[in-house]
């Protein structure tokens, strides 16, 4: 698989990069610049070494037109503060301003094209209108480094079919992402702990499946944890359940006796009788687990739970860490979240491997406060960390190993 210096003197050439810029916005505010700051040493690095860097990413699901809603513009703007240059943008993605744009970068400069998405071809399931799209994003350059993590997992026209027309590698993030995770597969440090959460069982169930047979304590937290308590027969109040699952949950239980897994699953919960919202002041209250009130939803694992959970992690040498504890974002309801934070920093600083899975777990991370240095590697995939643990073919990986 190439790496960067495989592709040979970069000054003069034009470089296409496929990063994730896929950050959360408020209006025009970007709420967490996480996977900007992520992009940034790649982009540098091509930048430094001469090459006019052109950047695609995608932001947010447009209907494969253009969407003001959606614009990549303030996250170019961001990119350059970070970057501490003039960041060009394009205001199409492969149209006349790409074309004029590109045509206009000098040796070391930057641009970033349109979302990707704002064109049909990029996510389309037909091979000849997204190898269409290719053909015309790979006129803008001379090679093509992939440096997306986050969308690796998918067979787009940014992220296969360009590889397919242009000089490939992988760029650093992408590189070091696949580092890690091969640490959780092949061979792991143990005990081997990992720690699930989010909202359902329904996106983890292959994750399970796998890890099952490569762990060594699973604690399971969230959302997706009241399809667990269901299954073992307790009642959960208006807490979010999928009831097609409980057979599933059930099988995990009886695997993991089986196999010697330890199931950790939370002893209390804190519950409201409503979801967090502007328009009330939350009413937390700690219950056990098997005695939810029928009016009430769970939204965070309790602190016996969390005191729990931070023991198990305690002689912890690797970790793997996908999903928050309870809805973080709302102060009475981030404790478990932000225990379970914690005890990844001292897994860190006593020479284990702590791994925060990308999507939520990486945004809580960051919104509580933590020092992002704290842990041993905080993803930028959350969807294509899972399917990796799962054992499925990346695309966007294997077309830069043909």
């Amino acid at each position: 698989m190439g790496s960067i210096d495989d592709l040979g003197e970069l000054r003069g050439k034009r470089v296409l990069v496929r990063s994730d810029l896929n950050v959360p916005l408020d209006g025009a505010t970007i709420t967490d610049d996480g996977r900007v700051r992520a992009s940034v040493p790649t982009i540098k690095q091509l930048a430094d070494a001469g090459a006019r860097v052109v950047v695609t990413a995608h932001l947010g699901r447009p209907k494969g037109a253009p969407d003001p809603a959606y614009t990549l513009e303030p996250v170019a703007e961001r990119l350059g503060e970070l970057l501490g240059q003039d960041v060009a943008f394009a205001t199409d993605t492969v149209g006349a301003s790409a074309h004029e744009t590109v045509e206009a970068l000098e040796d070391g400069q930057v641009a970033v094209l349109e979302n990707v998405r704002f064109n049909e071809g990029e996510t389309s399931k037909d091979d000849d209108v997204r190898g269409s799209f290719a053909d015309q994003l790979a006129q803008l350059a001379d090679a093509f480094v992939s440096d997306g993590f986050g969308v690796v997992h998918r067979k787009q026209a940014s992220v296969y079919d360009v590889a397919l027309r242009l000089p490939s590698a992988m760029g650093g993030l992408v590189a070091r992402e696949i580092e890690v995770l091969r640490r959780l597969t092949v061979d792991p440090e143990r005990p081997y702990v990992v720690v699930l959460g989010g909202s359902k069982v329904s996106d983890k169930l292959g994750v399970i499946d796998s890890l099952l047979e490569k762990a060594d304590k699973l604690l399971i937290g969230g959302g997706m944890v009241f399809t667990f308590l269901k299954a073992q027969g307790h009642e959960v109040g208006k807490s979010l359940l999928e009831d097609d699952q409980l057979d599933a949950c059930r099988r995990y239980l009886d695997q993991a006796v089986e196999r010697g897994v330890e199931i950790v699953l939370p002893t209390d919960i804190v519950v409201d009788t409503a979801f967090p919202s502007d328009d009330r002041e939350p009413q937390p209250v700690v219950v056990p687990a098997s005695e939810i009130p029928a009016d009430s939803l769970g939204l965070d694992i309790g602190p016996d739970s969390a005191a729990a959970f931070v023991a198990a992690l305690a002689d912890a040498r690797t970790v793997f860490w996908n999903g928050p504890m309870g809805v973080f974002e709302t102060a009475a309801f981030a404790d478990g979240t932000r225990a379970v934070a914690e005890a990844l920093t001292k897994v860190t600083s006593s020479g284990g491997l702590s791994v925060v899975g990308g999507g939520d777990s990486a945004a809580a991370v960051r919104t509580l406060g933590f020092d992002e240095a704290a842990f041993g590697h905080i993803s930028t995939g959350g969807g294509a960390s899972l399917e990796f643990l799962e054992g499925k073919e990346l695309p966007g990986v294997a077309v830069l190993e043909r």
